[in-house]
């Protein structure tokens, strides 16, 4: 039975049933409509905050930070980001990039998805060549000095090597 408010009426899944009460069918005023303007001209100031991720399935991540490149979205590196987190790196502009002084960054080959190989570690050439491909040349130089990206995980921690990839925040972030 069809639940009813005045000229509004919702069936039993909330569907429109009949016509728009006339509070809903007010013309937007002047006013209101350059308040919306500008609202929707104001850059976004909205930021990702990274402190404990540890990686994931890489398609995942490039979706989500090919996301937030695109709504011109800053991100905070403010504790761990390894494996899969660091494509940011190559997908996000490193100028909307920062690292506070908990920021550590960490590196391995990809390897493929433990339930496919009966809970055993698999690298992936290809997948790891894929991860390269996306970091910008001052991360692949890191990894390059410190021997490749093997099994093993290499981290590079706030300091000077980190400031020589990433920019410090700046106060004000």
């Amino acid at each position: 039975m069809p639940i009813s408010y005045g000229r509004l009426s919702w069936g039993d899944t909330g569907r429109f049933l009949t016509g728009a009460p006339a509070l809903f069918r007010m013309r937007i005023a002047p006013f209101s409509l350059l308040l919306l303007v500008l609202v929707a001209a104001t850059p976004a100031r909205a930021e990702l905050h990274i402190t404990r991720d540890h990686g994931g399935y890489v398609e995942e991540y490039k979706a989500k930070y090919k996301r937030i490149r695109d709504r011109g979205e800053r991100v905070i590196i403010d504790g761990i980001c390894n494996s899969a987190c660091t494509l940011v790196l190559g997908i996000v502009p490193l100028n909307k990039i920062c690292v506070t002084p908990r920021a550590s960054l960490g590196f391995h080959q990809a390897y493929y998805d433990k339930a496919f190989t009966f809970g055993i570690k698999v690298t992936s050439a290809e997948g790891t060549s894929d991860l390269m491909s996306y970091y910008p040349d001052t991360v692949k130089e890191w990894i390059h000095r410190n021997g490749g990206l093997t099994n093993d995980m290499k981290k590079i921690k706030n300091g000077t090597e980190l400031w020589k990839i990433i920019d410090p925040c700046p106060e004000e972030w």
